[in-house]
């Protein structure tokens, strides 16, 4: 009678835990865009210093998920998602010392430990759950990290200026990812995985250079890159401050505004994703969604009075949704059995334009944010940067190859 009972696969409870690390991550990785005014005064810095802190994380962020999607496939989850959680937790404890080195040194250790999360969820839902049940798994997994990005801004402002103090709000996150970090040991099962046991030594690399060796790959991050980009840095870093300073928005408001962009990609991403699998193509879903990401800003920009702040910034997170495409392109365009190391390496290609990006746009426009003469062509001038970005991401998916079923079926 036990025989016939269907028994708990225990990678959903690991995929469970993954989800509340990248929920985690991704209110780490957003938060600060709200304190940009508190931040400067703690460390003692100029807005440019915070900034540069800030982009930090997407740096080694980048570079790690160059390894991430390897260590998974020669480790399993359970000791490369731990040392992930306990390396976040570290450089939150570091983020609140009151000097520019260990606050920075903080920030690169959050994108360390935050690399991890995203190739730890994949890589267990492709464990948890059947094969025709993992494009949903994987979208609800985005969907929860967007939500914590959403939560990072619109839910910790009032807890900062009401509950506790911003060292101890990061103290708190710290802590919180060491409790995550116990209960992935408790809970995650331990695979029949030794370093190296997969392959030869020698052929370590070889996964690297099947993926490094294909343009498709180049190209899926470089849209990925820039169409995400507009998000991580404009409005999950610099948007609160560009709000306030050139629209004259309340902080409440313009949080808000903020956090709407991240709830939008929670819903975009998947319904974005579903429309390109029942579509079979992904390239127009694409084109499209970066047409209205531009359409959003324009209106944005030069109509502000047409509709609330609100719901320009909910369509623009909702459009940005389509920035997910990409990582289907590339593992549709490499071989089956580099497709976890395809995904590491598309992250890097991703946050890698985000890293390049973001000082870039804080030398052009974030360093000028309390000084501009008019605050209104500032504004403007900032939105256009994205815009730009936009363009060249609709280029290269003009030239990308089409990899939707429908497509290989003509």
């Amino acid at each position: 009678m036990n025989s016939s009972k269907r028994q708990w696969n225990p990678f959903i409870t690991a995929w469970m835990l993954g989800l509340f690390f990248y929920f985690l991550e991704y209110a780490v990785r957003s938060t600060p865009s709200i304190m940009i005014p508190e931040l400067t005064n703690l460390f003692s810095v100029s807005v440019n210093d915070v900034s540069t802190i800030i982009g930090a994380y997407y740096i080694t962020y980048s570079v790690t998920s160059l390894a991430a999607g390897l260590a998974f496939d020669r480790l399993g989850a359970k000791y490369p998602l731990f040392t992930g959680t306990v390396i976040l937790a570290l450089g939150c404890f570091l983020f609140v010392i009151s000097n520019f080195f260990p606050a920075y040194i903080g920030r690169l250790l959050q994108g360390m430990g935050s690399a991890m999360a995203f190739p730890a969820c994949v890589y267990i839902a492709a464990r948890a759950f059947a094969p025709n049940k993992l494009a949903t798994a994987i979208g609800v997994t985005q969907c929860l990290g967007m939500l914590g990005g959403s939560a990072g801004q619109f839910l910790a402002a009032p807890i900062i200026n009401n509950v506790m103090s911003l060292t101890a709000f990061w103290i708190a996150l710290g802590v919180t990812s060491l409790l995550i970090s116990l209960l992935i040991v408790y809970f995650i099962p331990l695979e029949n995985k030794v370093a190296g046991e997969a392959a030869p030594k020698q052929k370590l690399l070889t996964p690297y250079k099947i993926v490094f060796s294909n343009p498709q790959s180049y190209m899926s991050g470089l849209i990925s890159g820039l169409l995400f980009a507009p998000t991580t840095i404009f409005a999950m870093t610099w948007g609160v401050a560009f709000f306030q300073e050139d629209r004259g928005l309340t902080f409440s408001t313009a949080t808000l505004a903020c956090a709407l962009v991240p709830l939008g990609w929670a819903i975009g991403c998947p319904l974005l994703g579903w429309a390109a699998d029942r579509l079979g193509y992904r390239k127009p879903v694409i084109i499209g969604g970066a047409l209205v990401m531009i359409v959003s800003l324009l209106q944005l920009l030069y109509l502000p009075q047409l509709v609330s702040p609100y719901a320009s910034t909910l369509l623009l997170g909702m459009a940005s949704g389509v920035a997910m495409i990409p990582y289907s392109i590339i593992k549709e365009s490499n071989p089956d059995h580099v497709k976890g190391t395809a995904t590491g390496i598309i992250n890097f290609f991703t946050f890698g334009v985000t890293s390049l990006l973001g000082p870039l746009f804080a030398h052009m426009h974030g360093s000028s944010l309390y000084t501009n003469a008019d605050n209104e062509m500032h504004f403007r001038s900032a939105g256009l940067f994205w815009i730009v970005c936009i363009a060249i991401a609709i280029i290269t998916g003009l030239i990308i190859q089409e990899t939707g079923t429908k497509a290989k079926k003509s």
